[in-house]
């Protein structure tokens, strides 16, 4: 229990520097608070030795002769009646301490406010009897309602820092809308540009971050349609290549001639086709056609297509859910990460696994290899477009790095996620699909 108690403690203080280390509100409220109470303190501490140095050497003398006239007044012996006559008219309190009169006008009041038995030798007389009479502050109504104004002045104190950290804090508000919209920008969604509250610095700098991502924007747009335009450009000369390269005479002499030949025709057509299809997904208007699926029905027809499928590891669990999915997307999707994993799995101890199950509503997708694997430096960019580990950049199982990246875009699209990991030994991709 004590251990759980220490790291929690622990935790709340690593959150609370790195809070500290990344909140430039935090630094500076702060700041400003610890820059308030010293100079309270410093003015009050000033203030305070000003008059107690000044009016108390200056005053010292008046009080002496003040306290002798009230001791002549009182009488020796002391008289109780003058005493009380005393504090009656005057803002004071009076202890008499003697063998014979032993009163105090406030019992109990002026050890509280520090007159010991011994009194204050300013404050204090002793008659030519033997009685000692001191002198105190008395009840007067500003005296009782002195710690009143202390607190008030507390009170208004902190009310002008609570304030002032309200000033702060609606001052910096414009960095919270910077940091959200450079996030929105970051995923790709500029159409709601950071909103311009001021016309200071901060709005000048929301200004010039919305006109780059403005910018931005129109380069993409402009990359897009012209890959779009090359790409339906290039499709009918292709088909044409194509067509004339099966009809050439298969003779013995040019049929290698002849393969290789509709072998690039091939690879140049699916390019056509995912750069295509990639450019569509990562449109914000991409349009899913969706229909019930069932999954791993889709799963043993792109086996059943697939040159090797027919020794892959098959996990289907049973009474999976029938989602709503795009068919053309989804097949291809799967037959992206299953030809992946049959290509990388030459020479491996066992084959590919694909396995199915039911997770939160939709449906968990996982394939597996038992190849080597991928470097852990390059896991977080498999998924990027045209990024090719350095074991893909042969000719014989490279690619153009495009297929990792538009399985992602579709299981997005469809308001999934994928993920990749080295599974030791192998790669395994985890797919999840609604």
């Amino acid at each position: 229990m004590r251990r759980g108690l220490d790291a929690s403690a622990g935790s709340g203080r690593r959150r609370w520097r790195h809070r500290w280390r990344h909140s430039l509100r935090l630094r500076l409220v702060t700041v400003f608070v610890l820059l308030a109470l010293a100079m309270t303190a410093v003015f009050i501490a000033g203030m305070q030795g000003t008059l107690a140095g000044g009016w108390r050497e200056a005053g010292r003398p008046l009080i002496k002769d003040y306290v002798d006239r009230l001791v002549a007044e009182i009488g020796t012996p002391p008289d109780v009646a003058r005493a009380e006559a005393l504090t009656t008219r005057l803002p004071i309190s009076i202890r008499i301490q003697g063998p014979v009169v032993n009163w105090a006008s406030h019992p109990g009041r002026m050890d509280r406010r520090g007159f010991g038995p011994r009194g204050n030798e300013l404050l204090s007389r002793t008659t030519a009897d033997g009685h000692r009479i001191s002198f105190g502050i008395g009840t007067l109504p500003w005296h009782e309602g002195a710690s009143g104004i202390g607190w008030t002045t507390l009170a208004l104190l902190l009310l002008l820092i609570a304030c002032a950290f309200a000033y702060v804090r609606r001052l910096l508000r414009p960095l919270d809308d910077i940091r959200e919209g450079a996030e929105r920008f970051g995923r790709g969604a500029f159409d709601a540009p950071i909103p311009l509250r001021r016309r200071d610095e901060l709005g000048d700098l929301a200004q010039r971050i919305n006109t780059m991502a403005h910018d931005l924007q129109g380069m993409l747009d402009a990359k897009r349609a012209l890959l779009l335009a090359l790409s339906h450009e290039l499709r009918s000369p292709l088909t044409r290549a194509r067509l004339n390269a099966e009809l050439l005479p298969t003779t013995p002499e040019g049929r290698t001639e002849r393969e290789a030949l509709l072998r690039d025709l091939g690879e140049m057509r699916d390019l056509i086709s995912d750069l295509l299809e990639s450019e569509r997904l990562a449109s914000p208007h991409a349009a899913l056609h969706r229909e019930p699926v069932d999954l791993a029905a889709l799963v043993e027809e792109v086996l059943g297509d697939l040159p090797g499928g027919a020794d892959v590891t098959r996990e289907l669990a049973p009474g999976l859910p029938v989602l709503a999915l795009d068919r053309t997307r989804t097949r291809l999707l799967v037959r992206n990460l299953l030809d992946n994993a049959l290509r990388y799995s030459s020479g491996a101890a066992r084959p590919p696994r694909i396995a199915l199950r039911a997770a939160g509503g939709g449906i968990a997708l996982e394939v597996r290899d038992f190849g080597p694997g991928v470097d852990a430096a390059q896991l977080e960019r498999l998924t990027e477009p045209f990024y090719r580990t350095d074991s893909a950049r042969q000719r014989a199982t490279g690619g153009v790095g495009l297929g990792m990246y538009l399985c992602r875009l579709i299981a997005e699209a469809h308001g999934g996620s994928l993920a990749v990991r080295n599974a030791q030994p192998g790669l395994q991709i985890d797919v999840s699909l609604h």
